[in-house]
């Protein structure tokens, strides 16, 4: 029960926080006791300790009375259980650490204790295969299988919570399984860029340089925070070139396809597109369906299917957030000793599921012209190209499917006088979506950073 508790406060957790927070402070947490009204944490060391008191303490406190539990204390306790387990192979460290809390680099050495490595859990035969990601599930199994021949470099892109990471790291774990004595490298790119700003303040760019450039497989993740840092792009265009010209793999994930990241040279964007590039679109329905049963397989749990298909409805392109939801359903039938069905899904999620924010049609707006990357004098101008007709057109269809305004109400906050302007666009971008996936993935995009 416990267990089942504890997943549920790290799944709401990590919907709240930013990821570089969560791997940092949160990951390695366990639940000790829950008893006499006071909740002990265990914690892998003392800096994570006083992170949780001072920062997150309420966050946790919060989080465990939407999960039904209200302890009067909270403590947080250095615990064995929750130090991760050490590898004698120093490739891939599962420790996560945020980097102000450690010893800085010396003039000797280049300290690396803030990377993040695999995770086991993300592997081929947990990933559930849909209509949406099917071509992208089949590429990382062949680059798997043949590392720097086939599809390099491999370039992964969609919207947020929809598997690309779990996908790109399943390469990993599974290049690993076949060549115990390869070198993986899996970095975040944030992760990246400091170690490229740690390696000149300490003069260590050599290293730096080896440690990337000596791996058989490179994976980089949210490659699109490259953008507009020259420097960070320079070095990782001679990383490129020497892993490629090795035949090394390299895979690449992004939130949107390389010609739409500002900024990005062009020599680097017209080398992420000379291996494949694949788009990954949001799970349909009868994928988040599969996912919930095989979530709740894991908890050794089977879910009625109403259940299974009200959260797969509830949730629909967030895996991570589906996935939390499901988490919290469990935990709150197991504290209560009840089995779950619809009326305790839904009374225990409808609300606090339910998108929380009012959105205005000026966010919206702001939001689809962010999007697009123009002014918001521009979509709300008079000016007909077409860079910026189509984001104006996405804009009223939003408008119009999640304010549900009147035609005439959308033409006047656009800017136009003849509501015919606003019909024909959101008919044309309800077909055009149908068919083409840019357009698809764009309103998925802006209607998640809406209510994110």
């Amino acid at each position: 029960m416990q267990d089942s508790l504890w997943q549920a406060v790290l799944g709401e957790i990590e919907l709240t926080v930013s990821r570089a927070s969560f791997v940092t402070w949160f990951k390695n947490t366990h639940l000790l006791r829950y008893k006499d009204d006071t909740l002990v944490v265990g914690v892998p060391n003392v800096f994570i300790k006083q992170q949780l008191e001072r920062k997150y303490n309420q966050l946790v406190a919060d989080t465990l009375a939407k999960n039904g539990v209200k302890p009067e204390n909270i403590e947080y306790k250095i615990h064995s259980l929750s130090t991760p387990k050490k590898h004698d192979e120093p490739v891939i460290l599962n420790q996560v650490r945020d980097n102000s809390v450690l010893n800085r680099p010396t003039s000797s050495s280049l300290s690396h204790s803030y990377r993040q490595g695999l995770n086991e859990r993300y592997t081929f035969e947990n990933f559930i295969v849909g209509s949406g990601n099917e071509l992208a599930y089949a590429a990382c199994q062949a680059v798997a299988q043949t590392a720097g021949t086939k599809y390099n470099p491999l370039f992964i892109y969609g919207g947020v919570g929809i598997g690309k990471t779990h996908l790109i790291q399943a390469v990993g774990n599974s290049f690993l399984t076949r060549n115990p004595g390869g070198r993986v490298v899996y970095v975040s790119t944030e992760q990246f860029v400091q170690e490229f700003l740690d390696a000149i303040r300490f003069k260590k760019n050599t290293d730096f340089a080896g440690y990337y450039r000596g791996c058989d497989v490179l994976i980089i993740d949210d490659i699109q925070f490259i953008a507009g840092k020259e420097k960070t792009q320079e070095e990782f265009f001679h990383t490129f070139n020497a892993l490629h010209q090795a035949n090394k793999q390299i895979i690449i994930s992004s939130d949107k396809p390389p010609r739409d990241i500002p900024t990005l040279e062009e020599r680097l964007r017209s080398r992420f597109t000379m291996g494949m590039a694949i788009d990954m679109q949001t799970p349909d329905f009868e994928t988040r369906c599969a996912i919930i049963q095989t979530k709740a397989g894991s908890h050794e749990v089977t879910l009625p299917h109403p259940v299974v298909e009200y959260l797969a409805n509830l949730v629909q392109t967030n895996i991570r957030e589906l996935e939390g939801a499901l988490n919290q359903l469990l935990a709150f039938c197991e504290m209560r000793g009840l089995e779950p069905d619809l009326a305790i899904a839904s009374s225990l999620l409808g609300v606090a599921k339910a998108r929380p924010k009012h959105i205005s049609a000026k966010q919206i707006i702001e939001r689809t012209a962010k999007h697009f990357q123009i002014p918001m004098e521009d979509i709300l101008g008079p000016k007909r190209d077409k860079d910026i007709v189509v984001p104006r057109q996405v804009a009223m269809y939003i408008l119009r499917s999640e304010l549900h305004l009147s035609f005439p109400k959308i033409a006047r906050e656009l800017g136009r006088k003849d509501h015919t302007t606003a019909i024909h666009s959101v008919e044309k971008i309800e077909r055009e979506a149908s068919f083409d996936t840019n357009i698809k993935s764009a309103i998925s995009e802006i209607k998640e950073r809406l209510y994110a």
